[in-house]
């Protein structure tokens, strides 16, 4: 086979299945993994491809850092649906924390206690949100205002975390990567979000399916500090089983 052929099958597969792997191509195309690893080079020079650890995606697996007006407009439904499947766990006198983006926003408008519920959060655009509910009490975090996401980063908000707990974290990410775990598109937010599954007793990632097998710049946490995923009915039933499998929780919201 020529190092054409070979291209042309290894796009034909990507075309298929939408990511390959190195070691998948090495045993089909028998050749060695360094070789693929030189094709899929090429192929990325090219704008082919692009390639990611152990293999090649079709599509771009970078998140990048867009504004929340934005992202809000994109699955908007995907993440109603998932924020009505989030706030079913919020129980009776119970204390949140609720990070920032558009899908912690959208489960803020789903939220309205009958009894007292404490949130702490470090989205401004949350916190309005919540603001006249009757039973909510909030706690809106210091810091450096990020005006991309609406929320605060820095230390003064993690220091303030540090002499807290509270029962359940729901999260909002960039990207979800089996190998390389929860990531953000900034350095600052990550760090806060680390702080936040230290002190949360249960951790809820609320991701839509566009966000798996994305990665931002920043790495939140590794799998294993996940309790539960929320995502919506577009999302692999593969990597749903991987998740679960490795412990993970996973809800797959309705509608």
């Amino acid at each position: 086979m020529t190092i054409s052929e070979r291209h042309e099958k290894i796009l034909e597969k990507l075309e298929i299945s939408g990511k390959v792997t190195v070691q998948q191509l090495s045993d089909e195309l028998s050749v060695s993994e360094v070789t693929i690893r030189k094709d899929l080079r090429l192929l990325e020079d090219k704008n082919l491809l692009f390639r990611t650890h152990g293999g090649a995606t079709r599509t771009n697996p970078y998140a990048s850092d867009r504004h929340v007006e934005e992202k809000a407009k994109v699955q908007a439904k995907e993440k109603k649906a998932i924020a009505k499947e989030a706030v079913k766990l919020i129980g009776d006198n119970d204390s949140i924390i609720l990070a920032s983006g558009t899908t912690i926003l959208a489960l803020a408008k789903e939220i309205n206690p009958s009894s007292r519920l404490n949130v702490i959060t470090s989205a401004l655009n949350v916190s309005l949100e919540l603001a006249n509910r009757e039973h909510v009490e909030i706690t809106q975090l210091g810091g450096q205002l990020r005006p991309s996401s609406n929320s605060v980063v820095g230390k003064y908000s993690e220091l303030f975390l540090e002499n807290i707990t509270c029962g359940i974290l729901f999260l909002g990410v960039d990207g979800i990567d089996l190998e390389f775990g929860l990531t953000t598109t900034n350095l600052m937010e990550a760090s806060l979000n680390q702080k936040c599954i230290n002190v949360a007793q249960y951790t809820v990632v609320v991701a839509d399916s566009t966000k798996f097998g994305k990665r931002g710049f920043s790495r939140i946490c590794t799998l294993d500090q996940v309790q539960h995923i929320i995502t919506d009915s577009n999302a692999d039933p593969e990597t749903i089983r991987k998740l679960e499998d490795n412990g993970v929780r996973v809800t797959v919201s309705k509608g």
